[in-house]
Protein backbone atom coordinates (compact mmCIF):
# COMPACT_ATOMS: atom_id res chain seq x y z
CA UNK A 1 0.00 0.00 0.00
CA UNK A 2 1.52 3.26 -1.07
CA UNK A 3 1.04 6.72 0.32
CA UNK A 4 -0.42 7.80 -3.04
CA UNK A 5 -3.27 5.31 -2.61
CA UNK A 6 -4.09 6.66 0.87
CA UNK A 7 -4.02 10.22 -0.47
CA UNK A 8 -6.32 9.24 -3.35
CA UNK A 9 -8.73 7.60 -0.87
CA UNK A 10 -8.67 10.68 1.32
CA UNK A 11 -9.34 12.99 -1.64
CA UNK A 12 -12.22 10.82 -2.88
CA UNK A 13 -13.74 10.71 0.63
CA UNK A 14 -13.42 14.46 0.94
CA UNK A 15 -14.99 15.07 -2.48
CA UNK A 16 -17.92 12.75 -1.71
CA UNK A 17 -18.48 14.38 1.68
CA UNK A 18 -18.41 17.87 0.19
CA UNK A 19 -20.74 16.75 -2.62
CA UNK A 20 -23.28 15.49 -0.08
CA UNK A 21 -22.99 18.75 1.83
CA UNK A 22 -23.42 20.81 -1.34
CA UNK A 23 -26.47 18.81 -2.43
CA UNK A 24 -28.21 19.31 0.90
CA UNK A 25 -27.21 22.95 1.25
CA UNK A 26 -29.43 24.39 -1.46
CA UNK A 27 -32.13 21.76 -1.95
CA UNK A 28 -34.23 21.63 1.17
CA UNK A 29 -37.17 19.27 0.74
CA UNK A 30 -36.44 18.20 -2.85
CA UNK A 31 -37.91 14.81 -3.76
CA UNK A 32 -34.71 13.51 -5.33
CA UNK A 33 -32.50 14.55 -2.41
CA UNK A 34 -32.73 11.25 -0.53
CA UNK A 35 -31.85 9.20 -3.62
CA UNK A 36 -28.77 11.32 -4.33
CA UNK A 37 -27.64 11.10 -0.69
CA UNK A 38 -28.04 7.32 -0.68
CA UNK A 39 -25.93 7.03 -3.86
CA UNK A 40 -23.24 9.28 -2.37
CA UNK A 41 -23.29 7.28 0.88
CA UNK A 42 -22.86 3.99 -0.97
CA UNK A 43 -19.97 5.44 -2.97
CA UNK A 44 -18.40 6.72 0.25
CA UNK A 45 -18.73 3.25 1.80
CA UNK A 46 -17.05 1.64 -1.23
CA UNK A 47 -14.17 4.13 -1.09
CA UNK A 48 -13.71 3.45 2.65
CA UNK A 49 -13.79 -0.34 2.15
CA UNK A 50 -11.32 -0.36 -0.71
CA UNK A 51 -8.84 2.35 0.24
CA UNK A 52 -8.75 2.12 4.04
CA UNK A 53 -10.04 -1.35 5.04
CA UNK A 54 -8.19 -3.01 2.12
CA UNK A 55 -10.93 -5.47 1.18
CA UNK A 56 -9.58 -5.66 -2.37
CA UNK A 57 -6.01 -6.70 -1.49
CA UNK A 58 -6.61 -9.99 0.26
CA UNK A 59 -5.47 -13.23 -1.31
CA UNK A 60 -7.39 -16.48 -0.99
CA UNK A 61 -9.24 -17.29 1.24
CA UNK A 62 -11.07 -13.99 1.64
CA UNK A 63 -11.51 -13.83 5.40
CA UNK A 64 -11.91 -10.05 5.53
CA UNK A 65 -14.63 -10.13 2.90
CA UNK A 66 -16.54 -12.95 4.61
CA UNK A 67 -16.31 -11.27 8.00
CA UNK A 68 -17.59 -8.02 6.43
CA UNK A 69 -20.50 -9.86 4.77
CA UNK A 70 -21.35 -11.56 8.07
CA UNK A 71 -21.24 -8.21 9.90
CA UNK A 72 -23.43 -6.53 7.28
CA UNK A 73 -25.94 -9.38 7.40
CA UNK A 74 -26.09 -9.29 11.20
CA UNK A 75 -26.55 -5.53 11.15
CA UNK A 76 -29.30 -5.84 8.55
CA UNK A 77 -31.13 -8.45 10.66
CA UNK A 78 -30.91 -6.24 13.76
CA UNK A 79 -32.11 -3.08 11.98
CA UNK A 80 -34.92 -4.73 10.00
CA UNK A 81 -36.03 -6.76 13.03
CA UNK A 82 -36.13 -3.68 15.24
CA UNK A 83 -38.17 -1.73 12.70
CA UNK A 84 -40.52 -4.69 12.28
CA UNK A 85 -41.03 -4.99 16.05
CA UNK A 86 -41.67 -1.26 16.46
CA UNK A 87 -44.12 -1.19 13.54
CA UNK A 88 -45.95 -4.26 14.87
CA UNK A 89 -46.18 -2.79 18.39
CA UNK A 90 -47.43 0.53 17.02
CA UNK A 91 -50.03 -1.23 14.87
CA UNK A 92 -51.29 -3.43 17.72
CA UNK A 93 -51.47 -0.60 20.27
CA UNK A 94 -52.86 2.05 17.95
CA UNK A 95 -56.44 1.69 19.17
CA UNK A 96 -55.52 2.29 22.84
CA UNK A 97 -55.48 5.60 24.66
CA UNK A 98 -52.27 6.63 26.48
CA UNK A 99 -53.78 5.58 29.83
CA UNK A 100 -54.76 2.18 28.47
CA UNK A 101 -51.23 1.70 27.09
CA UNK A 102 -49.72 2.55 30.49
CA UNK A 103 -52.07 0.14 32.26
CA UNK A 104 -51.29 -2.62 29.76
CA UNK A 105 -47.53 -2.08 30.07
CA UNK A 106 -47.69 -2.06 33.88
CA UNK A 107 -49.77 -5.27 33.85
CA UNK A 108 -47.16 -6.94 31.62
CA UNK A 109 -44.31 -5.60 33.75
CA UNK A 110 -45.92 -6.96 36.94
CA UNK A 111 -46.07 -10.46 35.44
CA UNK A 112 -42.32 -10.58 36.00
CA UNK A 113 -41.13 -12.18 32.77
Amino acid sequence: MTIARYVLGFILSLVLTLAAYAVTLGNKGAAWLLAVLVVLAVLQMIVQLLFFLHLDEEQRPRYKLWSFIFMAGTLLIIVVGSIWIMFNMNYNMQHMSPDQKNQYMMKEYNKGY
